[in-house]
C-alpha cells in the first residue's frame, strides 16, 4: 500500500528521456475484490486495466460466472472478459483463519470493493469498520442492488429486475407493444462504471486528507441516473416518457428507416439538416412545408415524414442510402451487429479488442478499458486467473509466510476443504 505523497509524485519534468517508462495510471494501488458476476467484477477489470493490483478473493467453488456459458476449452466466455488482469486467491469466508487472512491482506490494500448483499460483509466480520480500524485509508465499496438502507435495500437484484424498475424497460420498445429489456446488462455495466468512477474519486480525496472512506453504490440508483433524458423530461413536463419505437422520442426525423435490403439509422437534429435531407431527396416541397419547420412540429409529423423518407429509401440498398446522405453532411449508418462493429477499420485503428496470451485460449483476444491517456503506460493484457492460482504466491509475497504457514492454513480449511 501506497503511505506517502512521494509514492504518488509526477515524473520529473525533464524525464523525457528516451528511457524514461511512463507508469501505469494506477501503479502501486492494489484492490481486495470481493465481486462475483458482473457489475463488480467489471468495475474491478476497469481498475486493473489501468494496472491496478487486484487480487480476486473467491470461495472454494469459484465465482459462479467460471460455469456461465459460453464455454470454451472448459473456460468461460462471461468470467474470462471480466477478470482479465486480476490475481486469483480462493478463501472459505466460514473460516475464522480465512477472516484473519483478510483483514491482514486489507491492511496492506488501498481498495476493498464487494458486492454482498448488505449486512453480509458486516456477519462476516469483514465489513468497512472491521478492515479500516487497522488501515484508516482504506477505501472500501459496496456494491448491491439497492443500496444499503431503504425499504427494498434486502431486495435481491439482477440486471432485468432494475430495468424494469428504473423506468429504462417501460420506455424502450413499440407503442403498441410490451416494455423492452434492453440488449445488454445495461444497469450492471452502468453500476460497475460508477463504482470504478468512485474508487478514484475516494482516492484523490485520500490524497488530500490521508483517509480512506466507505462508499455506497446502488444499480437501483445507478440505473436511475443512466436514464438521463427520461428523468429530464419527466422533471420538466411532468409526464413520464412513454415507448416511442424505433425513433427518438422528441425530435424528427431521427430513427431507424427501411431500405431495399434492410435498415439504417438517420439523425436529423436541426432545421439546417433537414434542409439538406429534402435536397438530397429532391423534395424540395418538404422543407417549405411549414410543418416541417422545427424540430418540435417536425417531431408531430413524424409518421409522414417517416413515409417519405421510406419511399425515398424502397429502391435503394443500404450502403447506397447512407452514401447519399453521408455525402451531403447528414449523420446516418448501417445497422451493424456487434461482429460487423468489432470487424471494422475504426474498432481495429483504436484497438477495441487486444491480444491476451492465454495457452488455454490460443489467439484470444479481449476488450479493454476505452480511454486513451496520453501520459500513462497502455492498458494491461494479462489473462484471466485460474481458480487459486495466485493464493499461495500472495500469501508468500504480501503476507511474508512461509510454505509451513501455508500449509497449515491449508489444513485448517482456510481455502476450503483439505
Amino acid at each position: 500500500m501506497l503511505d506517502d505523497e512521494n509514492d504518488h509524485a509526477s515524473p520529473a519534468a525533464d524525464a523525457s528521456d528516451d528511457a524514461f517508462t511512463l507508469p501505469a495510471l494506477l501503479d502501486g494501488f492494489r484492490v481486495l475484490d470481493f465481486t462475483r458476476v458482473l457489475s463488480g467484477p467489471f468495475a474491478t477489470a476497469m481498475l486493473a486495466d489501468i494496472g491496478a493490483d487486484v487480487i480476486k478473493i473467491e470461495p472454494p467453488h469459484g465465482d459462479d460466472y467460471r460455469a456461465v456459458g459460453p464455454m470454451l476449452n472448459g473456460e468461460s466466455a462471461l468470467f474470462t472478459v471480466m477478470n482479465r488482469n486480476k490475481k486469483s486467491l480462493v478463501l472459505d469466508l466460514k473460516r475464522p483463519a480465512a477472516i484473519e487472512l483478510v483483514h491482514e491482506l486489507a491492511a496492506k490494500c488501498d481498495v476493498v470493493v464487494e458486492n454482498f448483499r448488505p449486512g453480509v460483509a458486516e456477519r462476516l466480520g469483514i465489513g468497512y469498520a472491521a478492515l479500516a480500524a487497522a488501515n484508516p485509508r482504506l477505501v472500501y465499496v459496496s456494491i448491491s442492488g439497492f443500496g444499503q438502507n431503504g425499504p427494498y435495500a434486502q431486495r435481491p437484484a439482477y440486471d432485468i429486475i432494475l430495468q424494469a424498475m428504473s423506468g429504462l424497460m417501460e420506455a424502450t420498445g413499440s407503442p403498441d407493444g410490451p416494455p423492452t429489456v434492453v440488449g445488454e446488462s445495461v444497469s450492471d455495466i452502468v453500476t460497475g462504471m460508477f463504482a470504478s468512477w468512485a474508487v478514484l474519486a475516494a482516492l484523490l480525496q485520500r490524497e488530500r486528507t490521508g483517509r480512506g472512506q466507505y462508499v455506497d453504490v446502488a444499480m437501483f440508483d445507478s440505473t436511475l441516473s443512466f436514464v438521463t433524458t427520461s428523468v429530464a423530461r419527466l422533471l420538466f413536463t411532468g409526464k413520464p416518457p412513454r415507448r416511442v419505437g424505433n425513433r427518438h422520442p422528441l425530435s424528427a426525423p431521427f430513427g431507424i428507416y427501411r431500405a431495399s435490403d434492410g435498415h439504417f439509422a438517420l439523425a436529423v437534429l436541426n432545421l439546417r439538416l433537414f434542409q439538406q435531407l429534402a435536397t438530397v431527396m429532391d423534395r424540395q416541397e418538404l422543407a417549405d412545408d411549414p410543418r416541417n419547420a422545427s424540430d418540435e412540429t417536425r417531431s408531430s409529423n413524424e409518421a409522414e415524414l417517416r413515409r417519405e423518407i421510406e419511399a425515398w429509401a424502397a429502391q435503394k440498398p443500404v450502403a447506397a442510402v447512407v452514401a447519399a446522405l453521408e455525402a451531403a453532411g447528414i449523420p446516418a449508418a448501417p445497422i451493424w451487429n456487434v461482429e460487423q462493429a468489432l470487424a471494422s477499420p475504426q474498432a481495429v485503428s483504436r484497438e477495441i479488442l487486444r491480444a491476451f496470451d492465454d495457452p488455454r485460449l490460443p489467439g484470444l483476444r479481449l476488450p479493454t478499458q476505452p480511454v486513451r491517456f496520453g501520459g500513462a503506460a497502455d492498458n494491461q493484457t494479462q489473462r484471466a486467473p485460474r481458480l487459486g492460482e495466485h493464493t499461495d504466491a500472495l500469501l508468500a509475497d504480501l503476507l511474508g509466510f512461509a510454505e509451513g504457514r501455508i500449509g497449515e492454513l491449508r489444513a485448517a480449511g482456510a481455502f476450503g476443504e483439505a
